[in-house]
């Protein structure tokens, strides 16, 4: 018995079909993880960006602010030594104060007459009993404190 012989099928008719699907299929998944490391690189190089944006914003925002304590600190440096003054100054006329007061008693007695003699604070230890003009209050506003 003679065979027939069969051309050996290489899978070549169904094969070249699968394997064009799994080549298409190959190359899209690659294309789609391309663009989505390209989008991943995209969106790690905007938060950077972002991220820079924002230090470069706070260090200005902190050299303004170190700008403006040390005026603060200048200018309670200046109240402090005006304060200084205003205490000499003021110890300076209670002892004037204080001996106008011996000058008048000493009057009261020679004289006979009965002279007032308002009795001095020490304004050292009670500074709120220094006698002062009445003055009209000093209204705040918010943006006071600002500057």
């Amino acid at each position: 018995m003679a065979s027939i012989q069969r051309p050996a099928s290489s899978g070549s008719d169904g094969g070249d079909l699968q394997s064009g699907t799994i080549d298409e299929r190959k190359r899209k998944r690659m294309l789609s993880n391309r663009e989505s490391a390209r989008r991943s690189r995209m969106k790690k190089q905007k938060l950077l960006e972002d991220l820079s944006d924002e230090a470069n914003r706070l260090q200005i925002e902190n050299k303004k602010l170190l700008e403006n304590i040390k005026a603060k600190e200048e200018a309670c440096i200046e109240n402090i030594a005006a304060n200084g003054v205003l205490r000499a100054q003021t110890m300076e006329l209670t002892d004037r104060l204080r001996f106008l007061n011996s000058i008048l008693e000493i009057a009261e007695e020679v004289s006979g007459f009965s002279v007032e003699i308002p009795e001095i604070p020490d304004t050292l230890l009670e500074p709120w009993k220094i006698p002062r003009p009445i003055q009209q209050p000093i209204m705040a506003s918010a943006d006071m404190f600002l500057h």
